[in-house]
This record gives structure tokens, sequence and C-alpha cells, in this order.
């Protein structure tokens, strides 16, 4: 990649939804304190489904993991998973998986009445200010992040 679009693109690898059953893992029903301890209570155990909480239309839902910097602001990290709805509307700072003159990139988006610029969450990027000659596509719309955290 040229020095330009590593300034502006982030690299997007996309994953399809594995068609497999859903997985069910337990959840505690109890909250986890992020402040002080909260004091014991009787563990009760539910079972969830990431795939559906995570995902309102299967069929219009994609992964895709963040390859750059550009987003750390809205705390998209390099190596995290997006959760992409390709049915919602883009609507003004939302942020959305953007096809922009052949190229994938993560920004939120920034819609005026004549005008749609993407913007980075990282000030040593510069915002993309969509023009006639850009060939624009807002792919989808980032709905979740998955992070690892070790």
């Amino acid at each position: 990649m040229s020095s330009k679009k590593d300034k502006q693109f982030n690299a997007l690898t996309f994953f399809e939804l594995d068609d497999a059953e859903s997985l069910d893992i337990p959840i505690s029903s109890n909250s986890v304190s992020a402040g002080f301890p909260s004091p014991a209570e009787d563990f009760k155990e539910k079972r969830i489904s990431l795939d559906n909480t995570l995902i309102k239309n299967k069929e219009a839902t994609f992964y895709a993991r963040v390859s750059g910097k550009s987003m750390i602001g809205a705390g998209l990290d390099d190596g995290d998973l997006l959760v992409i709805d390709r049915s919602l509307e883009p609507e003004n700072r939302k942020i959305a998986v953007c096809f922009i003159d052949g190229e994938f990139t993560v920004k939120r988006l920034k819609i005026e009445k004549d005008k749609i610029t993407l913007m980075p969450e990282n000030k040593s990027y510069k915002p993309i200010k969509v023009t006639e000659e850009n060939n624009l596509l807002i792919w989808g719309i980032v709905t979740y992040v998955i992070k690892e955290v070790w």
C-alpha cells in the first residue's frame, strides 16, 4: 500500500456467519462490578447464545477483523472483530464499513446536507472527504466490537 492509503484506510478481513447451531453458554444473572466488589450473592446461572444476542439479521450480518489504528478513539483496535449489519441504514455519527475507490475502510460517518465525510477517530489520520470523483458504497453499519483482552 502507498503511504497515502496507509494514513487513511484500515485493512479489513471479512468472515461470513457459520450456519452451525448456536452455542449456548452459561451467563451469571448477576452483573459484575467494575468498581468496588459487590457483596457475595448466590451464583445463579442462565444460558445465553452470543450469536442470537449480537445478530439481529443473520442474512445481512458479517464479521470483519480490524487492521490499523485509525479508529482507536472509538475503541476499535487493531485485531478487534467487528459485527457488521448490512441491513441498517447509514446515519450521521454511526460507525460504518465503507468501500471507497476499491478499498474497504471503517470510519465514523459525518453526513451533512450535501456531503459525506469519513471520519477517523485518531488525530494521526485525516478525514476522507467524499467527492463526486469518489466511488463510495456504505457497505454496512458496525453494531458490536469483540475484543480479546489478553
